[in-house]
Formats: C-alpha cells, sequence, structure tokens
C-alpha cells in the first residue's frame, strides 16, 4: 500500500477530521484527512516558519509554498496578506483536494492551487518568496532538489525559506544553501528546529 503523504496517490481508508487553528493572527478552518502530513494539527514546523518569516524584508511579487499539503502555509500568507498571489503545489492528489477546500472554507480567493512534484509543473520565474516545509521522509536528494531548483524561480532579490529540524539535515541544508545561493541565514529557530533564509543576489 502507498500511503505516504508525498505520494501522488496515497491509498487510504479516508477519515476526514474538521479542526481550526490560528496563523499569522488569523482564525482558520482545516479539513484534513488519512494520507496528507500532520492531519491533527498544523505541525510545529510550519508554525515556526510561519512566525519567523521576515515579510517586511520582502519585495513585492508572488509567493509559491511548495509541497503544500492540505494548505496550512499558503493559505495562512494569503488570508494575512489578500493583496499577495499565492501558489501552492504538491504531488500528494488528495492533499491538493483538500487545499482546494481549505481555500473555499476560508474565503481564501487569492491563491492558485495545482499539482507538481516540486518545480516540475511551474512555470513562473518570478517568485519573490518560495516557502517550504520539505518532505523529509522523502530523502536527502527530494530535499536538495526543492533548495536547488527554486533557484531558477526567484526574481532577483527574492528569498528562499524553509524550515527543518537540526537532528534531519538543517546543518547540510544550510550548506546546501551557501553553495547555490552563495548566502543564507538563520531567521529562527526553536526546539531544534531552523528557519533557514537564502537570497538570489542580483548578478
Amino acid at each position: 500500500m502507498v500511503n505516504y503523504y508525498y505520494s501522488k496517490n496515497p491509498e487510504v481508508k479516508h477519515q476526514e477530521k474538521n479542526w481550526n487553528f490560528e496563523l499569522l493572527g488569523k482564525q482558520l478552518f482545516f479539513i484534513t484527512d488519512n494520507g496528507v502530513f500532520s492531519k491533527k494539527t498544523v505541525d510545529f514546523g510550519s508554525r515556526v516558519l510561519l512566525e519567523n518569516i521576515p515579510f517586511s524584508d520582502l519585495l513585492q511579487g508572488p509567493v509559491l509554498d511548495v509541497g503544500c499539503g492540505y494548505g496550512p502555509l499558503g493559505l495562512a500568507i494569503a488570508k494575512k496578506f489578500p493583496q499577495k498571489k499565492v501558489d501552492m503545489v504538491d504531488v500528494n492528489e488528495l492533499a491538493l483536494e483538500l487545499a482546494q477546500k481549505n481555500a473555499l472554507l476560508n474565503k481564501v480567493s487569492n491563491v492558485k492551487i495545482w499539482e507538481s512534484n516540486l518545480y516540475s509543473n511551474v512555470a513562473e520565474k518570478n517568485y519573490a518568496l518560495i516557502l517550504s516545509n520539505p518532505p523529509i521522509r522523502a530523502g536527502k536528494r527530494v530535499v536538495h532538489e526543492v533548495l536547488s531548483d527554486a533557484f531558477a524561480h526567484l526574481m532577483p532579490g527574492g528569498k528562499l525559506i524553509i524550515v527543518i529540524q537540526k537532528k534531519q539535515g538543517a546543518p547540510s541544508a544550510r550548506k546546501k544553501m551557501e553553495e547555490i545561493y552563495g548566502n543564507n541565514r538563520v531567521v529562527g529557530r526553536n526546539k531544534g528546529y531552523f528557519v533557514l533564509e537564502s537570497t538570489k543576489i542580483n548578478p
């Protein structure tokens, strides 16, 4: 049975759950199900990521949530900043279906949600922010693709911001981001989770 949350079609017995959670000062309502990551609550890493994004430092422009799951990151940002265009992608079709439902449920209209294996179906090259709570269980190669392939989709001055635990590869991710972008800084940390930021420098 293929039921990993990073699979295209998780084979699961459906068991939808409904709950609410406050993110970025906004109350959000979520429908989740078996076969998605962190189905019972917004995971701690995602919360740490949202709390440490330096929104005031960001350029004007669209946002991309890579590996959006049922939508907590992208929808929280879209709800907080209704003027921003927020794109959300995932390989998990069940998660995408839930993200669409959750966008409607929360009356969030400034989002576009579609299927993409990382950046494979992402055409935009001008994101001001790409963020991800990368799928650690999919393996180091996939996590590092999230980091490296973001570069081509950022505008000059755009930022890649991720959250990753120290024990699950934060030092390796920092090294990879430094190698690709020529810079990296820790913009937040909490209980072993690191929020890492790299900026695409103007050539």
